[in-house]
């Protein structure tokens, strides 16, 4: 039978890693970005996460082409890249919107990765209970009128996103595991791709956060695909429902750094 695996946001950075890492992991690999990716060995198509019938539509061309092994869903907007509004267009009800349209396609063996972001963990104890039962429901009407409120700055939308995105796969981890199937998130740190460097030199705060890694270096985009290619393999075959960081101890070292 011939297997699928798919990446979202494969045209660059941490998703075009995962391209090469997932390569042996499935017969045809499809490559997902707003504009059709050329990779040598893929299906390229093109997506916008955002909009519901495009994601509907990547769904069933998957599905068209075999067995759905794997998804990595590294589509997604930084604070810089995009206002409040479409910051959370894009990273939570995105995230939500794939983890719906691919559900019909898990069989025994299915995985997702979805990326979240050490942001979360940053941003999460300031989340007061309105906005936590704000995240929880990424497709209820007016949603994003009501999360623009709740975080009007690209930055605090980011956090409270990617918090979601957490909370997204969580709940995609009970209902694909009623079909066999996995579902959980990675949080990268400060991560050199050209996304990461856009957010550094815009934001100078991120210059402490890298006086604070432990490793003294920023991650690179392979580090991150080699946690996502484990946890999408036969290998992490009981691993469900968890975000797994990926910082270099970022989080552990500003904290020490702070008391």
């Amino acid at each position: 039978m011939t297997t699928v695996a798919v990446i979202t946001g494969a045209g660059s950075g941490m998703g075009r890693a995962c391209v090469d890492r997932l390569r042996d992991l499935a017969d045809v690999l499809v490559a997902v970005d707003l504009a059709a990716p050329d990779i040598d060995g893929t299906v390229g198509v093109a997506c916008d996460v955002s909009d519901p019938d495009a994601v509907e539509a990547l769904a069933a061309r998957v599905g068209g082409l075999g067995a759905f092994r794997a998804l990595a869903h590294a589509a997604g907007i930084s604070p810089t890249m995009g206002d409040a509004r479409r910051v959370f267009e894009v990273d939570l009800v995105g995230t939500q919107l794939v983890l719906d349209a691919f559900e019909d396609l898990v069989v025994p063996g299915s995985a997702a990765v979805c990326f979240s972001s050490s942001a979360a963990y940053q941003f999460a104890p300031y989340i007061d209970a309105a906005q936590e039962a704000l995240i929880s429901d990424p497709l209820a009407a007016g949603f994003l009128d009501r999360a623009v409120a709740a975080a009007p700055d690209s930055g605090s939308a980011y956090g409270l996103a990617k918090v979601g995105v957490i909370r997204a796969a969580g709940r995609a981890s009970v209902r694909w595991g009623r079909r066999g199937g996995r579902v959980n998130s990675v949080a990268p740190g400060l991560i050199d791709t050209p996304m990461g460097r856009q957010e550094l030199a815009q934001q100078p705060v991120m210059q402490d956060m890298l006086a604070g890694t432990p490793l003294g270096r920023f991650g690179q985009a392979e580090e991150v695909a080699e946690a996502v290619g484990f946890l999408l393999s036969d290998l992490a075959s009981f691993i469900s429902g968890i975000d797994v960081l990926v910082d270099g101890g970022m989080l552990q070292g500003t904290a020490a750094a702070s008391r």
